[in-house]
């Protein structure tokens, strides 16, 4: 059944109801009409070619899908190796900070150290009672004697 055939009827009903135009008029009308029903009609028969567009679009599709999927797993592996390679940096960071913190402490214990034998040099300097060149006349003289 075709277009026309379809709408047959309900077009007979418009037809008689048309008021009286001008024959040039509803002739061109006649024709354009005609046209659209043929050109209707060529394009419910031709052949439908859904199907091979339909496949090609999927097989495009499924491209797409499979690179898309490649991508995520790239990237979630990558992701994966990138977060362990920062978590191994901020360990070893962590290692450095400490071992550069014990070595200045060391430093400073050092410096201190250094620094106490100076000042008991100094005091055991300063704290003779007598002179080295004048000792043999201090042990002379007796620890009770006074002046």
């Amino acid at each position: 059944m075709n277009f026309k055939e379809k709408f047959a009827g309900s077009m007979a009903d418009r037809d008689e109801q048309k008021l009286e135009l001008e024959p040039e008029l509803n002739e061109a009308l006649r024709e354009f009409r005609l046209s659209v029903y043929a050109w209707s009609d060529a394009a419910y028969c031709r052949p439908r070619t859904a199907l091979a567009a339909s496949s090609r679009w999927l097989a495009g599709r499924l491209a797409i899908g499979w690179a898309l999927a490649c991508v995520l797993v790239v990237s979630v592996f990558s992701g994966g190796f990138w977060a362990h390679h920062q978590h191994e940096m901020r360990l070893t960071a962590a290692r450095v900070a400490e071992h550069e913190r014990l070595a200045a402490e060391q430093r400073r214990q050092q410096i201190r150290q250094e620094d106490e034998d100076l000042l008991a040099k100094v005091d055991s300097d300063v704290s003779r009672e007598v002179p080295r060149a004048m000792e043999p006349l201090a042990q002379l003289m007796g620890e009770d004697e006074s002046w």
